[in-house]
């Protein structure tokens, strides 16, 4: 039973258990997802939104498909966007689909793991379901009694535990697919942000005085060879923390410059990309987009492989 603690290791609290790399730097920071591998240019194809709009592994999906194909299932896709069926597409509703579409990957992983969890197969998955598959512990059992170091693990669990209560939205203890999801990557979900914040600060204050110096928010990077001369861009870091991340001046991190720091407010992708596809695509110019619209500029969402990308993107279906 005891293997099973690996997992925690190895999954849940990989991105926050302290562990420096040598000589390797180590993003704390949560970037936007980048929508799509392929340059935003429309003059050559239209890759950027197709994979923007599908998802990277949909969108091998429907470069399979024939343009017939590709506008059919299409339409489907439509049908899920508009959540109030009222006929139109919103910037907001696309906004939202674009955002799912980037996360999926997020959601396949739960649900393929969801089952190793949920052990009384009531679609849910409670604490003491989690607690005793990640820690191999049962209730009456001396807790990791065969484990070396027994405080590391307590902590690990009781870090897991406030964790598992803030993603927990009403309390019970009980999470839902959505609220273990909250649980399994919290820098996802903006009601997480709060504990993210509390881990990291847990991570790299090592003099506890729950603060992140210069000298904490280096070592978190970087640890040094013996009489290894400081890199540059170590330096480069440094410098960076005195003009952008420690706000105030003060020589030190505190909770809302850590936030700021591994949350940027930086400009939102989806956003962008849902603005975008409905200028491209409103024709009448009311700012939403009616199936229709978006059926007859079906390429720049779902183009496939059999519109020779290029030359035949370029074109609208009824010119096929």
């Amino acid at each position: 039973m005891r293997t099973l603690i690996v997992l925690l290791l190895l999954g849940v609290c990989a991105t926050w258990v302290t562990g420096k790399p040598t000589q390797e730097k180590k993003d704390r920071v949560h970037h936007d997802k980048d929508l799509s591998d392929h340059k935003h240019d429309d003059s050559k194809d239209f890759q950027y939104d197709h994979e923007a709009f599908l998802g990277k592994e949909e969108a091998k999906t429907f470069d399979q498909l024939t343009p017939e194909e590709s506008q059919e299932r299409l339409g489907k896709i439509v049908d899920k966007i508009d959540k109030n069926k009222d006929g139109f597409i919103t910037g907001e509703e696309l906004k939202d689909w674009i955002t799912h579409t980037q996360n999926r990957y997020i959601y396949e992983n739960v649900n393929k793991h969801w089952a190793d969890y949920d052990k009384n197969k009531d679609n849910n998955i409670s604490w003491e379901e989690y607690k005793n598959t990640t820690y191999g512990y049962a209730p009456g059992e001396d807790e990791f009694y065969d484990v070396l170091d027994k405080e590391k693990y307590r902590k690990m669990m009781k870090r897991d535990e406030r964790r598992f209560k803030q993603a927990n939205k009403d309390g019970d203890l009980i999470a839902t697919r959505e609220e273990f999801t909250a649980f399994l990557h919290p820098e996802e979900f903006d009601y997480m942000q709060d504990i993210v914040v509390t881990e990291t600060i847990e991570d790299i204050d090592k003099n506890g005085d729950g603060f992140v110096d210069v000298n904490e928010y280096i070592a978190d990077m970087y640890t040094p060879d013996p009489d290894e001369p400081e890199p540059d861009w170590v330096k480069t870091e440094r410098q960076q923390f005195a003009d952008h991340r420690d706000l105030n001046k003060d020589g030190k991190l505190d909770r809302s410059e850590i936030s700021h720091w591994i949350h940027p407010h930086d400009y939102d992708h989806a956003d962008l990309e849902a603005k975008h596809l409905i200028y491209e695509s409103d024709m009448d110019k009311d700012d939403k987009l009616t199936k229709r619209e978006i059926l007859d500029n079906w390429n720049m969402f779902v183009g496939s492989q059999a519109t020779n990308y290029g030359e035949d993107l370029t074109r609208r279906h009824d010119e096929f």
